[in-house]
């Protein structure tokens, strides 16, 4: 099979995370034949012009073609940047895009890359996401998009839109999984030691740094060590004892900081990490159940359904059978119901 061409735009003042980033998933991706070591994905980085561009970090790039000698292309990325924002470089970009467009098989944007995406009017009427940061200007600024703030990536047609930064490589793992297939991607978000499917499927930001930039004292590393550590002793003696507290000043302090009980912290954490172990094929609901920490699979199914307003074999099947997008939407309607999700 011949690599599919990915074509990255790179500029003066891009976010150098949201081209490398999505760059090196691709580039890491094998094609899934038995034995094979060959590319899945042909990576190049086309410039405005044959010059090198620098990054906002300062990070030096030199493109490997340019807008007027691309090759034809099977996947357009447009990184974010704030160059992409100043107004001669947007018209060059735009105006490319929305004449590769017809030729072009998928069309990615990263973060701010929305910019270079949304004048060509290709995008109009459809559901969208960037940066949290930036959503509500692009929407201010392009009133037909459909800006949806929550999401890590979203999927409408043949247009993929993605939040802040890292989030290009959790779209890059989605891309690699359509075209190549799960075991493909698994092994690339090994290799990059990422989630293949973050947790809770499409929220903005993780758990654990909402929760981290809340107490910034030991409690916040009690809060991560809880989140890496499900199965582990996790009773109010364990955790005040990491703490250096006594249990009962642990327990007060913990719901001051967080606005939760320990043990409501903990029991959400792991159905947390329950729910993204639920896509992972082939492992039953009691591994998972006491990988997580519960003491069996009844007291797990419980307390799943407690809080997703659904079973753990349902919520299964619906996200495997819909995978990124419509987990989204799915995550609304808990909302619309009253489901707790934190």
């Amino acid at each position: 099979m011949v690599p599919r061409r990915i074509g990255i735009l790179g500029f003066e003042q891009v976010n150098a995370l949201d081209l490398a980033g999505p760059a090196e998933a691709f580039a890491t991706a094998r094609q899934p034949e038995s034995g094979s070591r060959k590319n899945g994905y042909e990576v190049i980085v086309i410039g405005l012009c044959g010059r090198r561009f620098v990054s906002e970090s300062g990070v030096v790039f030199h493109p490997n073609s340019t807008l007027k000698k691309a090759p034809r292309l099977d996947t357009i990325l447009i990184p974010g940047g704030r160059g992409l924002r100043e107004a001669a470089l947007n018209a060059a970009v735009s105006n490319w895009l929305r004449k590769r467009a017809a030729q072009t098989r998928r069309i990615v944007s990263v973060c701010t890359g929305i910019y270079g995406l949304a004048p060509t009017g290709l995008l109009d009427g459809r559901r969208v996401t960037t940066h949290w940061r930036f959503a509500a200007d692009v929407a201010k600024r392009f009133p037909r998009l459909r800006v949806e703030a929550n999401a890590i990536f979203l999927k409408d047609d043949k247009f993929y839109t993605s939040a802040g930064v890292t989030a290009g490589i959790d779209l890059a793992l989605a891309l690699i999984e359509e075209d190549l297939g799960q075991a493909v991607a698994l092994a690339v978000a090994r290799e990059l030691v990422v989630y293949l499917k973050r947790p809770g499927g499409q929220e903005q930001y993780s758990e654990p740094l909402r929760f981290q930039t809340q107490a910034c004292d030991r409690l916040a590393e009690v809060a991560t060590w809880i989140t890496n550590h499900p199965n582990r002793d996790l009773s109010i003696a364990e955790l005040a004892q990491r703490a250096c507290l006594s249990p009962r000043h642990f327990v007060r302090r913990f719901k001051d900081a967080f606005g939760q009980s320990p043990g409501s912290f903990v029991q959400d954490r792991r159905l947390d990490e329950a729910r993204r172990r639920l896509g992972i094929a082939n492992v039953s609901l009691e591994t998972i159940a006491g990988s997580v920490g519960f003491r069996s699979a009844d007291a797990f199914r419980r307390a799943f359904q407690h809080r997703f307003r659904i079973t753990p074999g349902k919520y299964r099947r619906r996200f495997q059978r819909t995978g990124h997008e419509r987990s989204t939407r799915f995550s609304q309607t808990i909302k619309r119901k009253g489901g707790r999700r934190k």
